[in-house]
């Protein structure tokens, strides 16, 4: 909750700083934690690679029976899929822990976070920082790479290479931001972590194909209504010169780091409604 004093652009900015320096602080904690046992480290690391591999590798025996899918080439499927899979990846290593966030309600943890000196939602999302977690972001890397590699129709220029860049980072932060607004939801539904799930985790494996092999209704809720489809699907058609099934300008494929901003203000609003509904657990 801010106080008199953090109520204008200099206070607002001071506890943006102290957040990030906070959630440093913590996440390096936990790191420092996670380095001590690195066999252990490095084999759930492994764990998390192979386990989101082998969605990969479905697509892979796919189109051992098909040469497209729904139009796409693999490359083009697989660089869907890379981009998705990284910016989710980000995300959640980012902001994953959100999802503990109703656990702490129910059992009173979260009180002692209120008397910290630090803000809450940075203690949060950075309370038992997962450095495991990477292993999905590296294998969402790994098949972008493929598709870079197999991708030879693309008409290659310095604003379409920067634009891979982009919408990882745009998606990490539209990612991350879901994750943000699923944990302040917890505050009135503590059991409510699936419902994260459905937008973060099957929102990415909704953005691993293409939106052609999707009904049409589908893929306006996805573009206007949660616009998920600005993480990897309308920039991505621009890169690879591909119509995208609605009729949206061609300047939409430039609105990802606008859309990722309008994400975070939705989460910082829903954070502090959430935040200051809170009446602890009464025990």
């Amino acid at each position: 909750m801010l106080s008199v004093r953090d109520r204008g652009p200099g206070g607002r900015l001071r506890l943006a700083r102290d957040g990030f320096r906070a959630y440093g602080l913590i996440a390096a904690m936990w790191v420092r934690a996670t380095m001590a046992y690195r066999t252990s480290f490095l084999m759930t690391t492994l764990g998390s690679f192979a386990a989101t591999g082998l969605d990969f590798v479905a697509v892979l025996l796919m189109f051992q029976h098909v040469d497209r899918l729904g139009g796409f080439s693999l490359g083009e499927v697989a660089f869907l899929y890379g981009l998705a899979g990284a910016a989710l990846g980000l995300g959640d290593l980012a902001m994953g822990t959100m999802g503990r966030l109703g656990q702490k309600v129910r059992d009173g943890t979260l009180d002692t976070l209120l008397v910290r000196p630090a803000p809450v939602l940075a203690q949060v999302a950075a309370d038992r920082f997962a450095l495991r977690r990477l292993g999905r972001t590296t294998q969402g890397l790994a098949v972008l790479t493929y598709a870079l590699v197999q991708l030879d129709g693309v008409a290659w220029t310095p604003l379409k290479v920067l634009m891979v860049p982009m919408m990882l980072l745009s998606g990490g932060a539209i990612f991350a931001a879901v994750f943000t607004m699923g944990g302040a939801f917890q505050f009135w539904a503590q059991d409510a972590a699936e419902v994260q799930s459905a937008f973060t985790f099957g929102g990415n494996a909704l953005l691993q194909y293409p939106p052609t092999v999707f009904a049409k209704e589908l893929v306006r809720g996805v573009t206007f209504l949660v616009p998920l489809a600005f993480v990897n699907w309308i920039p991505a058609m621009y890169v690879l010169g591909r119509p995208y099934p609605l009729a949206v300008p061609e300047w939409f494929a430039f609105l990802s780091p606008v859309v990722a901003v309008g994400f975070w203000v939705v989460a910082g609003l829903l954070w502090r409604v959430g935040l200051r509904s809170y009446r602890s657990t009464g025990s």
